[in-house]
């Protein structure tokens, strides 16, 4: 016999493995299935014809929309069964027919998706992805696997995200835009094959970043993304140029560590000068 609060509500169609572990006011529609290794948090609710399986924890007050699936194998031919983990983050949403599938033993063995986010319909995320915070991924998205996006990202219709790429913290990805190396933090890329157009201006204005700092990372962004049409020095001047000149700025250092680090796809390139401009608004 299951334990589960007395404030769970279960419609009687749902298939519900006794060993799942339920936390208070948690509802389950009609026609859905949790396996055995699931935990649900408080107030999580499963509208309808939603499938949750595999080790899989998803935080409080998340809502899942009618036939999303959750924690399910990955699709990598080299998965064999092993243990892999899936968890979903608090006050998330996933909207209909959703792909969320679980990490595999030669990658990080967890997808993980932020708190805050919302999943619209259509969307995929593959095995051993890592969404953070309060990210936006539209209609349509799909990511191998791999992919890693940071806090406030947003990620708009149809767009298609390379294996191991690298989504910076508040970053924009258009609609359509195929994502082929990793995108800056605050970087707007667009196009059928993405190309750094600009900052994200919009999002960081209604972050509350101050007018000084935007003019900061506005001069920041000139230098390492020059207009001019000519970039006879390489980018590690660049960088140590702009780590030099903009200390003071945690977030223009932020790109540049960014930058920096080590990756799999390298950065995306930018547009041609003629749509290069760092006065891009963004969508």
């Amino acid at each position: 016999m299951s334990n589960w609060p007395s404030t769970v509500s279960i419609h009687p169609s749902a298939l519900v493995a006794p060993e799942a572990i339920l936390g208070e006011n948690v509802t389950i529609g009609p026609w859905c299935s949790v396996g055995p290794d699931v935990t649900l948090g408080e107030g999580v609710r499963l509208h309808a014809s939603v499938i949750v399986d595999g080790i899989t924890e998803i935080g409080a007050h998340v809502e899942i929309y009618p036939f999303v699936t959750i924690g399910l194998a990955p699709q990598d031919l080299k998965y064999r069964g092993e243990p892999t983990r899936c968890v979903i983050g608090a006050h998330t949403v996933i909207r209909e027919n959703v792909t969320i599938h679980r990490g595999t033993a030669q990658g990080t063995a967890l997808t993980r998706v932020g708190a805050h986010c919302l999943i619209m319909a259509n969307a995929h995320v593959a095995h051993d992805c890592v969404i953070g915070d309060g990210v936006i991924i539209v209609n349509n998205v799909v990511m191998g696997g791999h992919v890693e996006i940071g806090d406030g990202a947003r990620i708009m219709g149809a767009a298609a995200l390379h294996q191991f790429v690298r989504i910076g913290r508040g970053a924009l990805v258009g609609g359509v835009c195929g994502v082929e190396a990793d995108v800056i933090p605050y970087g707007s890329v667009l196009g059928n094959r993405a190309r750094l157009v600009g900052l994200h201006w919009i999002w960081l204005r209604r972050q509350g970043v101050s007018a000084e700092e935007i003019q900061q990372m506005r001069r920041a962004f000139r230098v390492l993304y020059p207009r001019t049409g000519r970039q006879d020095d390489v980018l590690e001047a660049r960088l140590a140029t702009v780590k030099r000149d903009f200390a003071e700025s945690a977030r223009v250092q932020e790109i540049i560590g960014f930058m920096e680090a080590e990756s799999r796809r390298g950065l995306v390139r930018a547009a041609s000068p003629s749509q290069l401009s760092a006065d891009t608004e963004g969508v």
